[in-house]
């Protein structure tokens, strides 16, 4: 399959028609970035690299990094990660408080902002330093050196982030948070503060579509059980409120950000990543969406 060929010409077929939505103002130094950036980056487990239109411009990584710190606590948890956050579709907001309560302060599932702020304070005591860890393992997985956080991108966030600070003080006030809330709130700023181009958010969700193994260092970052359930998670939850609709028009395990980018994988094959600042009422790229349901409708890829 020429994939070069797919991308470009449904990239070339967006670009034709109006760039709906609104970039994540909410977010001050979001609200900077050009809105009409559009990039695409595929990169399949034998080693095809394929990009079109603004692939290598950098953008700030957001809520794809919660399928990364899960990834951590996952490899030190394994199943007991779960008396935390749950695995099921919220059917709410990502930054919902409504179900807190009547769930005894567990999150739904760890997509949300409740639960990746629960995997943070997880990460806080599973790593001496967590942000390094984070780093790391970005560096290792993309097989780049350079990635690293937006201290100022982190700052902009966390004068924002009224609903952040308000979920983390009541999972705090429902006994699912240990470490002190700034603390929390802190860290889980900083790595949605993560600067990548598409090439290199490819490069690093690769290992999901091979089985927890990445090309580049031959690294096993997870076991294939491990790979299968975090995927399960990214096509049922990956997309906040709009999942099953992701589900039902793409077909593919994945997750946005705020930021603009989507990631999606297609086990055994591929994984590619699309960045359009402009979002939909539900928080996800409106272009990147168009671009991945033609995809998988032009190359009858997916996981169904």
């Amino acid at each position: 399959m020429n994939y070069q060929s797919i991308i470009s010409e449904i990239h070339r077929q967006i670009l034709q028609h109006d760039n709906e939505g609104e970039v994540a103002s909410y977010i001050p130094e979001l609200d900077q970035v050009d809105s009409e950036q559009f990039g695409v980056s595929l990169l399949t487990i034998d080693g095809e690299s394929c990009q079109v239109g603004d692939s290598q411009q950098a953008f700030s990584i957001q809520s794809i990094v919660k399928v990364l710190i899960l990834t951590m606590a996952y490899q030190k948890l394994g199943g007991q990660l779960w008396r935390r956050v749950g695995v099921e579709p919220s059917g709410t907001p990502f930054n919902s408080l409504g179900t807190l309560e009547y769930d005894g302060g567990i999150p739904r599932n760890p997509f949300s902002n409740a639960g990746a702020l629960v995997v943070s304070d997880v990460l806080l005591d599973l790593y001496e330093d967590p942000r390094q860890a984070l780093l790391d393992l970005m560096r290792a997985v993309s097989g780049d050196d350079t990635l690293c956080f937006n201290t100022s991108l982190a700052q902009s966030e966390k004068a924002a982030g009224f609903r952040n600070i308000a979920l983390v003080n009541y999972l705090k006030s429902l006994g699912n948070i240990n470490n002190a809330v700034d603390d929390v709130l802190d860290l889980y700023f900083d790595c949605c503060s993560v600067m990548v181009n598409c090439e290199q958010l490819a490069r690093m969700f690769l290992f999901f579509a091979n089985h927890g193994r990445s090309l580049d260092q031959n690294l096993q970052v997870l076991n294939t059980s491990q790979t299968k359930r975090i995927n399960a998670i990214m096509l049922t939850c990956g997309f906040y409120d709009e999942a099953g609709d992701f589900a039902y028009q793409v077909g593919l395990p994945g997750k946005s950000g705020v930021g603009g980018g989507i990631v999606a994988v297609l086990p055994n094959a591929f994984s590619l990543a699309v960045w359009s600042p402009r979002l939909n009422q539900k928080g996800n790229s409106f272009r990147g969406l168009r671009f991945l349901e033609k995809f998988t409708t032009i190359t009858g890829q997916s996981i169904f």
